[in-house]
């Protein structure tokens, strides 16, 4: 079977206003998946213009979108983070992605991958000491996917949902 992105090209760069409504969409479907694994803490939000501007205007954190003949059909949200200053923490600074989303269509065609090889670079670029994500632990699609490209379980969260 002959990839769709085969006579396509794909590169990443930082997000811009014109990619907003794209990113809404790729927010819509993320979303989604947030309130099937998790609809005790998932809505589907409005992700405003001024959400995204905060982001481009952020100097710790950007928007990187996989682009196909200046369209976004992915997307990374990245954050560079301080270790808590904690006696035992190492000073660590951390890439967080807060969010990945590929347009369900493009998947598995490698944009994710390059999406994540962005974040690294992006990581270099700022001198931090590691990337960090976080799964649903219902999503093991995801979670094989983030091993694939280099990532490896270092924590599990736990919670309580009952204060009685």
């Amino acid at each position: 079977m002959k990839s769709i992105l085969s006579s396509a090209h794909v590169h990443t760069r930082k997000a811009t206003a014109n990619d907003i409504e794209a990113l809404r969409e790729l927010y819509l479907a993320l979303e989604e998946d947030g309130v099937r694994y998790q609809p005790e803490h998932f809505v589907i939000g409005e992700r405003t213009d001024e959400f995204f501007q905060n982001i481009f205007e952020s100097d710790n954190q950007d928007i990187l979108v996989a682009d196909i003949d200046g369209v976004a059909v992915g997307f990374v949200h990245v954050m560079i983070l301080q270790q808590k200053k904690v006696s035992c923490l190492k000073p660590q600074s951390v890439v967080y992605m807060q969010d990945l989303c590929v347009r369900e269509d493009m998947r598995n065609n490698k944009i994710g991958a390059g999406l994540i090889r962005a974040a690294k670079d992006y990581g270099k670029e700022n001198k931090v000491d590691f990337i960090r994500t976080q799964v649903f632990p219902g999503n093991v699609d995801g979670m094989r996917f983030y091993e694939r490209n280099g990532f490896s379980e270092m924590m599990k969260t736990i919670e309580c949902q009952s204060l009685d």
